[in-house]
């Protein structure tokens, strides 16, 4: 090997090592952290929405007897009897001024009534644990010396040590171990609160329909002759159900 031949192995090498150290230590200092999940695995969300689920019960009762009547009157609309309201039938209710119409716009500013104080109570107990989150969230990054925090969907692949979610969630129970969800008169929301509130609803719905489609092939498998019988399912962690969508 020539001595020039020597030199660029030598400085491959040392590159090599260069990056390998400098990758080391961003990989040591970098973590994933979901905000939406740590604030809705907290003790207190999940108090705060039972709360919520318990006394806004009768709101609850009535929402789902309004979207009943709902359904009872686009069934009529629905002139084909297909099961399927489109629009050409409801422009023509419209056109001809069906009086269906009017039951059908008053039901729903009666449900949109009902979900209001839900609503309201579920983003005041949302508002009053992310207050709280910023100084959770650093209590974490100096206790684990981070540097850089990545949403989780930023990797393709990262060991389950880089998720700081649960040391967050953790670091909130202990500031914030219980909400109250009854604000203040003429409270508003913070615009920030109102974008978290969308992207919790959107994931309780979502958990809510993927628990109702295993129920659904659960009972279908046990229907099935000569299927043995299903193990005793795992109890998941409970999440209070969304009342305002």
């Amino acid at each position: 090997m020539t001595n020039v031949t020597k030199s660029i192995s030598a400085a491959l090498i040392a590159g090599a090592a260069l990056v390998g150290s400098a990758a080391s230590a961003q990989v040591a200092g970098v973590a994933t952290l979901d905000t939406t999940d740590a604030i809705m695995q907290t003790k207190a969300f999940a108090q705060a929405y039972q709360q919520i689920s318990t006394t806004y019960a009768s709101n609850s009762q009535m929402i789902q007897t309004k979207r009943k009547e709902i359904n009872d009157i686009n069934a009529q609309l629905d002139t084909n009897k297909d099961k399927n309201l489109t629009q050409e039938e409801l422009d023509a209710a419209i056109k001809a001024k069906n009086p269906l119409l009017t039951q059908l716009e008053a039901k729903e500013k009666e449900i949109v009534q009902l979900q209001q104080p839900v609503v309201t109570a579920q983003a005041f107990a949302v508002e009053s644990i992310a207050d709280r989150y910023a100084a959770a969230q650093q209590q974490v990054v100096t206790q684990k010396k981070i540097n850089m925090i990545l949403s989780p969907d930023a990797f393709i692949w990262a060991p389950d040590a880089v998720d700081v979610t649960k040391a967050v969630t953790a670091a909130l129970d202990l500031a914030v171990p219980a909400v109250g969800i009854t604000p203040p008169a003429n409270w508003q929301p913070k615009q920030s609160t109102g974008a978290l509130y969308e992207q919790i609803q959107q994931r309780l719905v979502t958990a809510a329909r993927v628990q109702a489609i295993r129920n659904a092939q659960a009972q279908q498998a046990a229907q099935q002759p000569g299927a043995a019988p299903a193990a005793p399912a795992v109890p998941a962690p409970q999440q209070p159900q969304p009342e305002s969508r």
